[in-house]
C-alpha cells in the first residue's frame, strides 16, 4: 500500500462515528509525515476524575484512542488531577463544586486501572496533569492568563448564557481551559480528542499551541452518548449510565433495555464491527436479536464470552422465558434491630442512595417475594429471608440476622 492509500485509510477509520474534525487537510499531512518518518503521533485525551467510575459515555473516547494505537500511533492519557480541582465548566449552568486532592487522587487511581481494559498499556503514556502545572508560577499562569480575552472566553455559549442571566462566573473557571491547553503544549500533542462539550476547550489548545510556536493539534469532537433514558448524555449523576465494572448481567440487562433507535448509535460508537456489516443487520436481523449481540459483545469487552453468555442465559431466563433463576446473589445483613426498607435496599447495592429507594419504592418498583412494597417507612426484623425485586432486572436473596 502506498502512502497516500495508507493515509486514506486511516482517515476512513479515524472519522468513524466522530462529529468533526478540525482539519482533515492538517490531519492528512501529519499522517503522511508519520508514515515516512515512521514515528507515531501523540494521541492527547483527558479526563478529570470526577467520579470513580468509568461508564461507556468514556467508552465512546476510549474506543476512537484504541482505534489510533491500533493504526500504530501514541496515546498520551492526561488525569486532570491539577485541572480537577478547579472544576470543568463545560455544558455547567453554575461553577462546579472543586474536588478535593483527596477524592482526586482516589478517582483517579481507579480510572487509571479501568482504561486498560480497553487501551494497549505498552501504547499509553498515562500523565498527571499536576506534574506540570502545579510547578507554574506567578509570572507563568499570568502570562498564559495574557493568550486569551475576556470576549473570547464569553464566546464559549455555558458562560455567555450565565452572563446573560447574571450567574457569577468566578475567575479560576476562565483558567480551566488554558490550563487544559497548556496540557497539549506541554506534551505537544498532534491530536485531541473530546466530546462536542469540549469543543472550546480543544480548540483553546489549537491557539496556545500557535502562540508557543507549535504545529496546531487536530480536534476531533465526539458526540454524546445518550444514556438509558435516550434523551440525556450518560451520567452517573443522572442515573442513567451503564458501568464498566458493573455485573455482565447488570451491563447486558442495561443495553437490552435500551430503545432499537439508540441501539444503532451504540452499535457505531461502542462496537468493533464494521459498519457494513452493522447496516446488514439492521436489514435482515430483528431489532431484538441485534441487541442480543451488541449486549454480547460490550459485556465480552469487559469480561470474557463465557461471562456474556451466562448473563444472556439469565436475562432470557427472568425475562424471556419468566423464571426466576436458580442462581441468586444473596445478601447477608447483620443487625439487632428492624432494618428500614430504604437503607436495605442502599446497603445491598440495589440503588445508589435512600432517596432513591425512597423513589423507587413510590413508583411501585420493589418487590419483596413478589409483592409490591407500598410503605417506605417499612422495617424488616431479624431471622427473615426473601428475594427482593427492583424493577426487572436486579434481585437478590436477602437474609437478617442477629
Amino acid at each position: 500500500m502506498n502512502i497516500e492509500d495508507a493515509v486514506q485509510e486511516q482517515i476512513r477509520v479515524i472519522k468513524r462515528g466522530t462529529v468533526e474534525l478540525i482539519e482533515e487537510q492538517e490531519l492528512k499531512q501529519k499522517l503522511r509525515e508519520s508514515i515516512q518518518k515512521n514515528k507515531p503521533l501523540r494521541i492527547k485525551v483527558g479526563f478529570d476524575p470526577t467520579a470513580p467510575d468509568i461508564h461507556l459515555g468514556h467508552v465512546v473516547l476510549l474506543n476512537k484512542l484504541k482505534q489510533f494505537q491500533d493504526l500504530g500511533h501514541t496515546v498520551y492519557f492526561i488525569i486532570g488531577d491539577f485541572t480537577g480541582m478547579i472544576g470543568d465548566p463545560s455544558g455547567r449552568d453554575k461553577m462546579r463544586t472543586p474536588l478535593s486532592e483527596k477524592e482526586v487522587k482516589e478517582n483517579a487511581e481507579t480510572y487509571k486501572n479501568q482504561v486498560f481494559k480497553i487501551l494497549n498499556h505498552e501504547k499509553t503514556v498515562v500523565l498527571y496533569n499536576s506534574e506540570w502545572c502545579s510547578k507554574l508560577s506567578a509570572k507563568e499562569i499570568i502570562k498564559l492568563s495574557s493568550k486569551m480575552t475576556v470576549a473570547r472566553m464569553l464566546e464559549r455559549n455555558d458562560f455567555d448564557k450565565r452572563f446573560k442571566s447574571n450567574i457569577p462566573i468566578c475567575i479560576h473557571e476562565f483558567l480551566y481551559p488554558l490550563l487544559q491547553a497548556y496540557d497539549s503544549v506541554h506534551i505537544e500533542a498532534d491530536v485531541e480528542m473530546g466530546g462536542t462539550d469540549q469543543r472550546f476547550n480543544l480548540l483553546v489548545g489549537r491557539t496556545l499551541q500557535k502562540d508557543y510556536g507549535q504545529k496546531p493539534q487536530i480536534v476531533i469532537n465526539m458526540p454524546l452518548l445518550e444514556g438509558l433514558d435516550g434523551v440525556r448524555k450518560m451520567s452517573k449523576s443522572l442515573g442513567n449510565y451503564i458501568g464498566i465494572t458493573e455485573s455482565p448481567e447488570e451491563i447486558y440487562g442495561k443495553i437490552m433495555s435500551i430503545s432499537d433507535e439508540l441501539m444503532w448509535k451504540y452499535y457505531e460508537l461502542l462496537s468493533e464491527k464494521d459498519m457494513q456489516e452493522v447496516e446488514n443487520m439492521k436489514e435482515n436481523l430483528h431489532p431484538k436479536e441485534a441487541k442480543s449481540i451488541l449486549a454480547l459483545e460490550i459485556v465480552k469487552k469487559f469480561y470474557s464470552m463465557k461471562e456474556a453468555e451466562k448473563a444472556k442465559q439469565y436475562f432470557d431466563t427472568m425475562f424471556v422465558f419468566r423464571e426466576t433463576p436458580q442462581e441468586i446473589e444473596t445478601a447477608e445483613i447483620k443487625s439487632e434491630e428492624d432494618v428500614w426498607i430504604c437503607r436495605l435496599l442502599k446497603n445491598i447495592g440495589l440503588c445508589s442512595s435512600t432517596s432513591e429507594a425512597r423513589r423507587l419504592i413510590e413508583s411501585g418498583a420493589v418487590k419483596i417475594d413478589d409483592k409490591r412494597v407500598g410503605d417506605i417507612d417499612k422495617h424488616l426484623s431479624p431471622g427473615i429471608e426473601f428475594t427482593i425485586r427492583v424493577g426487572k432486572k436486579r434481585i437478590k436473596k436477602v437474609r437478617i440476622f442477629k
